[in-house]
């Protein structure tokens, strides 16, 4: 981890907040690109999920419903994160500005160079470059989810919960898919109540 954020500075904004929003949110790509400003209560330090951009050949970029009812959803994050979106809001909205009638408005956080949505394969493009760059093996972008749903299980967060901030449609999608993760969690339960209830330890102390 800290070889994948070391030279994180040094990347575009865009990149960077794609990163780390990514990691901290476990959006999908897609519900990530059809994020747009009024999406995100910085008061409330919340981030509303309510649609996707999706791309096709025959259709180009086009904006889309959410995956199922329970993908649209609303995620608490750190300050680290709304601080970094506010620096990102200054920064495009500076650059449009300078920009002028060549800006398209479409209210997007991220954007192709004129302000239109990004292309779904954008951000694959340069995470794919930025692993290389730093040393760090590169699997697919869908991979940051998953890093994002393990971290929350490591921690020991409740199947319920991991599912609901993942937007999957039951919870049984999220058992299925990090059945092994929940396992391991409940042998270092299993340890941990071990450990409370070994009475011996605390006799020899005594």
């Amino acid at each position: 981890m800290k070889t994948l954020f070391g030279s994180l500075k040094g990347e575009p904004m865009k990149y960077q907040v794609y990163l780390m929003l990514a990691i901290y949110s476990g959006f999908r790509r897609s519900e990530m690109l059809g994020l747009e400003w009024k999406d995100i209560d910085f008061d409330n330090e919340i981030i509303h999920v309510r649609r996707t951009s999706q791309y096709t050949k025959e259709k180009g970029i086009y904006t889309d419903t959410t995956k199922t009812k329970k993908s649209k959803r609303v995620s608490k994050f750190p300050p680290i994160i709304m601080d970094l979106l506010k620096r990102f809001k200054e920064e495009q909205d500076e650059y449009a500005n300078q920009l002028g009638s060549k800006w398209e408005e479409h209210d997007r956080l991220f954007t192709k160079w004129n302000g239109e949505p990004m292309n779904p394969q954008t951000p694959f493009e340069w995470l794919k470059g930025y692993c290389e760059r730093v040393g760090v093996p590169f699997r697919n972008i869908h991979s940051l989810r998953h890093l994002h749903a393990s971290l929350l299980i490591y921690e020991g967060v409740d199947v319920v919960a991991v599912s609901a901030d993942m937007g999957h449609s039951v919870v049984g999608t999220t058992l299925n898919l990090y059945s092994h993760m929940f396992q391991e969690a409940r042998a270092r339960n299993c340890d941990a109540i071990t450990n409370a209830l070994d009475f011996s330890k605390k006799d020899d102390k005594a």
